[in-house]
C-alpha cells in the first residue's frame, strides 16, 4: 500500500471512528438521564465513550499494519475500511450494551432503595400501631449525644 492510500485509510477510519463516539457519547448520556436522573450519566458516558475510542482506534492502527492482499490501493483501502466498519459495528454493539447494562443497574438499585424505605417506614407504621416502637436515640427529647457511661460517671461521683 502506497503511503497516499495508507493516508487516506487512516484519515477516513479515524474520522468514522470519532463520529461514531461521538453518537455514543451523546446518547448514551441522554439514554443513562432517562432512566435515573440522579445518576451520574456524564462520567459514566465519557468513560464509555473514551474506552470505545481507545479500543477502535487501537484496532484501527493494528489494521492499517497487517497486509491486506488486493490489486491496486483504491481496492486494498476499501477492504481494510470494510474490515474498520465490522470493528465499529462490533465495538458500538458493546458500548451500548455496557450503557444498557449501566442503565439497568440504576434502575434496579433506584428501585431496590424505594421498596426499602417504603418497607422500613411501613414496618415503623405497624410497631407505632402496635405501641411497640422505639424511637431512634436521636428522636429521644433526653438525647445529648453522650455515652451513658460518660453521664452516668458525671451524675454520681464515686467516693476515694
Amino acid at each position: 500500500m502506497d503511503s497516499s492510500s495508507y493516508v487516506a485509510f487512516l484519515v477516513i477510519g479515524t474520522v468514522l471512528v470519532l463520529i461514531d463516539g461521538q453518537i455514543i457519547y451523546r446518547n448514551g448520556r441522554r439514554f443513562l438521564q432517562q432512566a435515573t436522573p440522579n445518576a451520574p450519566a456524564e462520567s459514566l458516558t465519557k468513560l464509555v465513550s473514551v474506552l470505545f475510542h481507545l479500543g477502535t482506534l487501537g484496532v484501527l492502527a493494528l489494521i492499517s499494519v497487517i497486509d491486506v492482499p488486493a490489486d491496486d490501493p483504491i481496492q486494498n483501502v476499501v477492504v481494510r475500511l470494510g474490515i474498520i466498519l465490522i470493528v465499529l459495528g462490533i465495538a458500538h454493539w458493546i458500548a451500548v450494551s455496557s450503557l444498557s447494562r449501566i442503565r439497568d443497574r440504576e434502575e434496579y438499585e433506584e428501585y431496590t432503595n424505594a421498596e426499602r424505605e417504603a418497607r422500613r417506614k411501613a414496618h415503623e407504621t405497624a410497631m407505632r400501631a402496635q405501641g411497640t416502637y422505639v424511637p431512634e436515640p436521636t428522636e429521644s427529647p433526653a438525647y445529648s449525644g453522650e455515652s451513658a457511661t460518660a453521664v452516668v460517671n458525671r451524675q454520681q461521683q464515686y467516693p476515694r
